[in-house]
């Protein structure tokens, strides 16, 4: 009796050592969170008497990335002009106003200075990398772009055939065209199944009459992000911005511009061309918008999923599931999970490359991992998703205009920008059991969308895939 007392005794301290190791353990997780949170800069934001939003992080270094956000991109498009936003791109650096555009290269080649744009679905961007001490520079040169395009006649002319290049080049990666078919499918009859250069016949009739309707109507104040990264000032940069963007207002010469439901329709398209060695296919559900509370836990499942090629070591090493699978069976040469996120709405699932004789066998690995992240996903699993998703998503932060691009797309998607702490600390907080919630809820029993290009014969029919798409369990 007296030696069961001494051992209930001793598992009575032991819980109590233990409870205060785990309060040590925690009273330091916090002191270390703490002391990370000091060190991280503030993202500091400024709302002009215009509209137009100043946001910087400002990191004392000697370099910095600027640059122009704007919500506008070929989602605001119709059949009538899509392609104009990326048109209006290409014909921002050919001469303002105040420049030609042999000067514009000469005062950015002087600076030592990066000026580069691109376009997308929802947004246009125009940015430059430089030494801090240019900042003013390089914003009065981006602020005279977006303002005062010149768009002669012979310019849109010469861009037209670049244009016209660029979208061969666009047709040659299969990849691109894949992921062209798959929006054009999922959101067929909607502005999202649109492409970004649009189609052959607008790129050969748009006018500077159209460009300049396009500018009119969407370079708006209101629809506007200035961000900056790295040796920027906040109050000189909204000073700035401030006298630099000036002719920049909220009145609309035209119907306002806004924001429409794109509505997503599981179906697939096929373009069967034997002439090509290998499948390309993409198979997609429709996903969460950015400020969906769904988007990081399903970022988690695309994470699950992973990615692979040949080119890796043994696919006996991976921890993937589907990528053991691909590798041991030669189910593929390669492939990709994907979240493609909009506002409201986004894309959710894989794109592989096959042989024409695989793949039957890879669709139905990658339709029993979706199942499997539905229903019997590990914690184990999950645990290390989180890691590899925290690191990818922190180590993608490592450059000004990294973080100058994180800036400016999470001030127009959410309408402020979400800290790194934050970021991880919500990624830190998903189980297990919140990404089978996610994943039954987006996935189980829903149509998805199909594209495949190649030699896609052996794809198996719609209805085969789509009744995959459950288990049936006894």
């Amino acid at each position: 009796m007296a030696s069961i007392l001494k051992l209930s005794k001793a598992v009575a301290n032991l819980g109590k050592n233990n409870n205060a190791l785990q309060v040590l353990r925690c009273a330091s997780a916090k002191a270390q969170h703490k002391e990370a949170l000091l060190n991280v800069p503030p993202t500091k934001v400024t709302t002009l008497p215009s509209g137009i939003r100043v946001a910087t992080e400002d990191w004392g270094s000697q370099t910095a990335t600027v640059g122009i956000w704007i919500d506008a991109g070929s989602r605001y498009e119709n059949a009538k002009n899509n392609g104009v936003a990326h048109f209006m791109e290409h014909m921002a650096f050919k001469g303002t106003g105040k420049r030609t555009q042999s000067q514009l290269e000469i005062e950015i080649e002087d600076l030592g200075a990066q000026l580069n744009a691109y376009t997308s679905r929802e947004q246009t961007v125009y940015y430059s990398k430089c030494l801090s001490k240019d900042v003013p520079k390089a914003i009065e040169i981006l602020s005279d772009i977006v303002q005062n395009a010149k768009l002669g006649e012979g310019e849109i002319e010469r861009e037209r055939g670049v244009i016209l290049r660029e979208m061969q080049e666009v047709e040659s990666n299969l990849q691109e065209v894949v992921f062209d078919h798959l929006h054009a499918i999922a959101y067929q009859g909607t502005p999202l199944a649109n492409t970004i250069l649009g189609p052959t016949a607008n790129i050969k009739s748009i006018s500077s009459t159209d460009l300049r309707s396009y500018l009119d109507n969407h370079y708006k104040a209101s629809r506007i992000v200035v961000a900056g990264a790295g040796g920027v000032n906040h109050d000189d940069l909204v000073k700035l911005a401030e006298s630099s963007l000036c002719k920049l207002d909220n009145n609309y010469t035209g119907e306002v511009p806004t924001l429409e439901p794109c509505r997503y329709t599981g179906a697939e398209i096929r373009v069967r061309d034997d002439s090509l060695p290998l499948a390309h296919i993409a198979i997609a559900v429709e996903g969460a918008g950015w400020s969906d509370p769904d988007t990081l836990t399903l970022m988690v499942a695309s994470t699950l999923l992973g990615a692979w090629d040949r080119s890796q070591a043994s696919a006996k090493q991976n921890a993937t599931t589907l990528a053991r699978a691909s590798g041991e069976g030669d189910l593929c040469h390669s492939y990709q999970s994907f979240n493609t996120c909009y506002k409201d709405t986004g894309l959710w699932g894989v794109y592989f490359v096959s042989d024409p004789l695989k793949i039957e066998d890879m669709i139905f690995n990658v339709q029993q991992e979706f199942m499997r992240l539905a229903t019997s996903v590990t914690e184990g699993e999950v645990d290390r998703a989180k890691a590899l998703l925290t690191a990818n998503t922190l180590l993608q932060l490592d450059t000004t205009t990294a973080v100058c691009e994180d800036i400016g797309r999470q001030l127009l998607c959410y309408g402020r920008r979400l800290p790194p702490n934050e970021l991880t600390h919500r990624i830190a907080s998903i189980t297990a059991q919140n990404v089978r919630d996610v994943c039954y809820k987006y996935i189980y029993d829903r149509c998805p969308a199909v594209a495949a290009v190649g030699p896609v014969e052996q794809l198996p029919d719609y209805t085969r895939i789509r009744a995959s798409m459950y288990w049936l369990r006894v």
